[in-house]
């Protein structure tokens, strides 16, 4: 019994593949700030492939990355999620005025969940499209 009770678990477990990757930690959004972030670290910049997607809106962010793996909104707030085959990036955008919500802020993170630099997945995910 104790056989049959153990396969049946791991075939259902071999049923969730593909859809959406979750995010970080369940229910978060980020909260934008009043002013822009610090480096951080002294002297240090922004790489150039992040500081192009800051301040990005959602048509530009589909023109370079491609069709969003998820696409949701709550309040003013929306949430483009692309994901390549070394990581995910989700983008958070806000509307600054009456503006159209643009790019305040990006988490990114390895397929298996692990961490990888935003700056890093960026580009991967720009490279990917490009092929």
């Amino acid at each position: 019994m104790k056989q049959l009770i153990l396969i049946g678990t791991l075939a259902l477990g071999a049923c969730g593949g593909g859809g959406v990757i979750p995010p970080p930690r369940a229910g978060y959004v980020p909260v934008p700030s009043q002013r822009p972030a610090a480096p951080s670290a002294p002297g240090a910049a922004t790489p150039a492939n992040l500081a192009a997607i800051q301040g990005a809106t959602a048509p530009r962010l589909i023109a370079r990355f491609g069709k969003p793996q998820l696409d949701t909104s709550e309040g003013t707030a929306r949430k483009l999620q692309f994901a390549g085959p070394i990581c995910v990036l989700d983008t958070y955008l806000y509307p600054r005025g009456r503006g159209e919500p643009v790019v305040t802020h990006v988490d990114a993170r390895q397929r298996d969940g692990r961490p990888i630099d935003e700056a890093s997945c960026v580009a991967a995910l720009s490279g990917a499209r490009s092929r």
